[in-house]
């Protein structure tokens, strides 16, 4: 007879050793069969959680739950957007661990936005392993941390959600745990490594499952799937599902925490982060489409359009890994612009970067182009202007105090140069006009990356940046269009009279709006000229008196 030892893996009484013989009976025999056809029936009888107050018990599930279990056993791509502390990953280990008990020689990769994360699912999972008879476990052939292999051949791999993370192997499912969490960069290199795998095979699942955090893949992921443009099964649950949550609840939690982290964490909406320079009520509203046409980072939206004028604004980058080379084209024939193509690659060389942006700039009507020159930016601009020689170059004239004129062509009273610099002044006026522009539907985009970059833009100090681990390259763009906007050599090409044409209308709803109370002062009569004014953001402007010699 053998020992215990011998029956028992590394001595653990609770994990069955490989080539053990099970004694079966046939109500052993009646059960695993139940618990094979039935996940569920599995799930709720013989998977225990740990409860903070009353220990080891057995898993007793919501409606909800059971829910997304059948999702996840009826179809290949399940996406899941669910409130915190919600038992979203109770239930995926749960499914897991009946996958991995039932079917021979499968692999699942458990992936996280941190690699201890992962670990820590799988850990929840062999707890539950560890606490099911022995007739129901597989011998275990490898345990530990960060992996398991059972000697029916399946295997679970726990590692962070990385390009390389299961990169060169065959899985049947994979599991991406808050996937909103994951750096934008990672989650599309990610998918462009590993879709491939995933669409060979022909019953490979995929299942997401997050709390919101922002405009990024996962929300692009959840849109499509809930627009049915993907194979995303979606799952959205309510806080108001989950028992014990009541409307007293969510006051005592708003208070402990905030309103704008109860509307992410709990009612799962993409606001993005804190502090963005688009305030969060416009970007709940935006809206992405796909493309009419994609090619090697380019994407179309609009096709150029005879008799319509356009401008093209590039942020130039180095050609690391986490800066993009990009441009935005947008049509500045009529109010609201639009953006109607966007350019965005982290690979692209600077040296061949002029030769992309002429090739758009010329199907786009000779586009005006500007290029943002603080960096190597500047000899991307001379590259187009000298040696591909295009001719629609904007460039900006210093002009001391006044700062950077945007004009045309070189030469003329004071320095030019190619293309602008991003001074504070530059990118304070900027931000201050693309907010304008966009909250007053002004500007109007559709594409999703650019959204995504707005959703993550934040004060940083006194000025505005990405947040961590997130980028700002079309961002940068449209700001730097926005600072065209004010220009009067933008006035004049276009021939629209951008900040008229708002304050009329900003004038008219104000009027309407003060018209019971009589009468308003608006500060602005005769008698104020040269004084400074302070705007609504508390804003000083000194107005600067020029000469017809400064033009």
């Amino acid at each position: 007879m053998a020992s215990n030892h011998s029956q028992t893996y590394l001595n653990n009484p609770n994990l069955k050793a490989a080539n053990v013989q099970e004694n079966w009976t046939p109500e052993t025999v009646k059960e695993y069969t139940k618990c094979m056809k039935d996940p569920l029936y599995f799930i709720e009888n013989y998977i225990k959680i740990i409860s903070l107050d009353e220990g080891l018990v057995p898993f007793s599930m919501y409606k909800f739950q059971k829910k997304m279990v059948k999702t996840f056993d009826k179809n290949r791509f399940s996406i899941c957007k669910l409130p915190r502390q919600s038992g979203k990953s109770t239930t995926i280990i749960s499914y897991l661990l009946y996958y991995v008990l039932f079917n021979s020689t499968v692999n699942v990769a458990i992936l996280a936005n941190k690699a201890a994360t992962a670990r820590d699912i799988l850990g929840r999972l062999q707890l539950a392993y560890e606490n099911l008879p022995k007739w129901l476990q597989q011998g275990v052939l490898q345990w530990n941390k960060g992996s398991l292999e059972l000697e029916n051949g399946s295997k679970i791999l726990a590692a962070s959600t990385s390009a390389s993370a299961v990169r060169g192997g065959s899985y049947n499912i994979i599991f991406l745990d808050e996937f909103a969490y994951v750096p934008s960069n990672i989650a599309e290199q990610f998918f462009n490594s590993v879709y491939p795998t995933i669409s060979a095979g022909t019953s490979t699942k995929v299942i997401i499952v997050s709390t919101p955090r922002g405009m990024n893949m996962f929300y692009k992921l959840w849109v499509d799937a809930t627009n049915k443009r993907n194979s995303y099964i979606p799952i959205e649950v309510g806080w108001k599902e989950i028992p014990g949550r009541t409307e007293k609840w969510k006051k005592e939690t708003i208070r402990n925490t905030s309103e704008a982290q109860f509307q992410t964490e709990f009612e799962c909406e993409f606001l993005g982060s804190v502090n963005t320079l688009i305030s969060p009520s416009k970007l709940r509203r935006l809206a992405y489409k796909n493309p009419i046409k994609t090619s090697a980072g380019l994407d179309v939206h609009v096709m150029p359009e005879k008799g319509h004028s356009y401008i093209l604004v590039a942020d130039v980058s180095r050609g690391l890994a986490n800066d993009y080379s990009a441009f935005l084209v947008i049509d500045i024939t009529e109010l609201p612009y639009k953006v109607v193509a966007k350019y965005r690659d982290n690979e692209i060389k600077p040296l061949l970067f002029p030769n992309k942006i002429q090739d758009v700039a010329k199907v786009y009507n000779q586009a005006f182009v500007l290029v943002e020159v603080n960096d190597i930016g500047e000899q991307v601009a001379h590259a187009l202007q000298f040696d591909l020689e295009y001719d629609n170059m904007l460039m900006a004239m210093m002009r001391g105090r006044a700062g950077q004129i945007l004009g045309s062509g070189l030469g003329g009273a004071g320095r030019s140069q190619l293309g602008v610099r991003t001074t504070k002044a530059v990118k304070r006026i900027g931000c201050s006009n693309f907010k304008t522009l966009l909250e007053s539907d002004k500007f109007i985009t559709e594409d999703y990356d650019l959204i995504n970059e707005m959703s993550t833009f934040i004060i940083h100090g006194s000025s505005y940046a990405a947040d961590d681990g997130c980028n700002d390259d079309l961002v940068m763009c449209a700001i730097l269009f926005s600072w065209c906007t004010t220009q009067q050599f933008f006035k004049e090409l276009t021939d629209i009279d951008l900040r008229k044409k708002i304050s009329l209308e900003s004038a008219d709803q104000l009027e309407s709006d003060m018209l019971p109370f009589g009468f308003v002062q608006d500060g602005f009569q005769e008698d104020n000229v040269g004084e400074e004014l302070v705007d609504n953001y508390g804003t000083r402007w000194s107005p600067v008196v020029r000469t017809t010699d400064d033009f």
